[in-house]
C-alpha cells in the first residue's frame, strides 16, 4: 500500500481528534496539548523570606496601569515625569502600581499589614487588582487564620480588602489595629466638613463604607512608638496621611521597615523625594517624611519592604546625588533568610 498522503493523514487524525473530544477523551499526544488552556496570567503572586524567627510572605494585591494625568506631580512637570520613567525603561505616561500586604508569622501571631483593594475590585478590574485572597489560597494561608490585620493608613488600597464583595467580614478571626491619628481624623465629622478636595471627600465616604459597625467592633487603634503585637512597632509618618503609620518588624536582632506609602514607585519618589504626588494630603509634611526615613535606611542599611515597590517589594536604600535609589533584594527560588 502506498504510503498516506499528508493532507488525508491529517484530515483523519484531525477527525479523530475531534470525536475523542465530543466524548470526553484526551487523544495521547494530540488533544492534550489542544486542551491546554490559553492563559496570560503569571503565577501565583506570593513570595516567602525569614526574618529571624519570623516568617514574612508577601502577597500581591495585583497592580494598576494608568494614564499619568495632568498635575500627577504637583510640583514636576510631565517631562519632568516622563524623563525619570525613561531613565528606568518605562512607558512614558503610563503609571505603573503594584499593592503587596505582608503576612508576618511571628509563631504566636499571623498578621496581614494592609489588605490591597478588596475583592470586589477582582471584579471591576477583571483580575487585575484584588488579588490578594486568591494569593493567600496559593501561598496557603487562610483568611481565617489571619488573627491580626494591621492598617497603615486609610487609602482604599489599604482598608478595601477589610471586606469581601458581598460587604462580609474577609478576615472574621482578625483583630484590627489602627493608627489611632488616623482614624481619629476620618471619623471626625467636623473634617469630613472641611475637606478641601474632592479626592479628600472621596476618601471619607469610602472611610466611613468599610468602617461599618461589625468592622468597628473589631478594631482597636494603637500610637505610634506602641508594639502592636510582639515584634511589630508603629513608627509615626504622617504625610501621605494626617495619620500615615510605618511598621518595623524585628526578630532575633534582624529588622524590614515596611514602609507603607512614604514612597509610592521608588522610581519616582525615592528618587526625586522633593516631588510632590498629588494624593499626598500634606505634601510638604510627606516630603520631610520621606527625607527623614530615607537617610535612616541608607544610614543603617535597613531593608525596606515597599508596598508600592516592584513584586516582592523587598530592597536596600542607598543615598545618590538627588534623592535615594533603591536596591532590590535578588529573588530566591525558595524561603531564605534576608541579610
Amino acid at each position: 500500500m502506498p504510503p498516506m498522503p499528508s493532507t488525508t493523514r491529517r484530515r483523519l487524525l484531525a477527525g479523530g481528534t475531534a470525536t475523542l473530544a465530543l466524548l470526553g477523551i484526551r487523544a495521547p499526544g494530540t488533544a492534550a496539548e489542544a486542551a491546554e488552556p490559553d492563559s496570560s496570567s503569571q503565577a501565583p503572586g506570593f513570595y516567602r523570606y525569614r526574618l529571624g524567627q519570623f516568617r514574612i510572605t508577601v502577597v500581591s494585591d495585583g497592580m494598576n496601569r494608568l494614564a499619568i494625568p495632568d498635575g500627577f506631580v504637583t510640583n514636576a512637570s510631565r517631562a519632568e515625569v516622563n524623563a525619570a520613567l525613561a531613565a528606568v525603561f518605562m512607558e512614558p505616561d503610563v503609571f505603573l502600581g503594584p499593592y503587596n500586604p505582608i503576612v508576618v508569622d511571628t509563631g504566636a501571631h499571623r498578621a496581614l499589614i494592609d489588605t490591597g483593594n478588596g475583592e470586589a475590585a477582582f471584579r471591576v478590574s477583571r483580575g487585575a487588582t484584588g488579588q490578594l485572597l486568591g494569593n493567600l489560597a496559593a501561598a496557603g494561608i487562610t483568611p481565617t487564620s489571619i488573627d491580626t490585620v494591621i492598617l497603615s493608613h486609610y487609602h482604599a488600597d489599604h482598608i478595601n480588602g477589610l471586606l469581601r464583595a458581598d460587604d462580609s467580614l474577609a478576615f472574621p478571626n482578625a483583630q484590627i489595629i489602627a493608627p489611632g491619628p488616623e482614624h481619629r481624623y476620618w471619623m471626625n465629622d467636623e473634617a469630613m466638613r472641611r475637606a478641601a478636595t474632592p479626592r479628600i471627600q472621596a476618601v471619607f465616604r469610602n472611610a466611613r463604607r468599610v468602617f461599618r459597625p461589625e468592622v468597628l467592633a473589631r478594631l482597636k487603634t494603637c500610637e505610634w512608638g506602641d508594639e502592636i503585637i510582639p515584634g511589630i512597632t508603629a513608627l509615626g509618618t504622617p504625610g501621605q496621611t494626617p495619620g500615615h503609620t510605618a511598621h518595623l518588624v524585628s526578630s532575633a536582632n534582624q529588622q524590614v521597615y515596611v514602609q507603607a506609602d512614604v514612597t509610592h514607585a521608588p522610581y519616582l519618589f525615592a528618587r526625586n523625594p522633593h516631588w510632590h504626588p498629588f494624593y499626598d494630603h500634606d505634601p510638604i509634611q510627606a516630603e520631610a517624611t520621606r527625607h527623614e526615613v530615607y537617610e535612616h535606611l541608607a544610614r543603617d542599611r535597613l531593608l525596606v519592604q515597599g508596598y508600592h515597590y516592584p513584586f516582592p517589594g523587598l530592597a536596600h536604600v542607598e543615598k545618590t546625588a538627588s534623592g535615594y535609589r533603591e536596591v532590590p533584594v535578588i529573588w530566591m527560588p525558595g524561603e531564605h533568610p534576608v541579610r
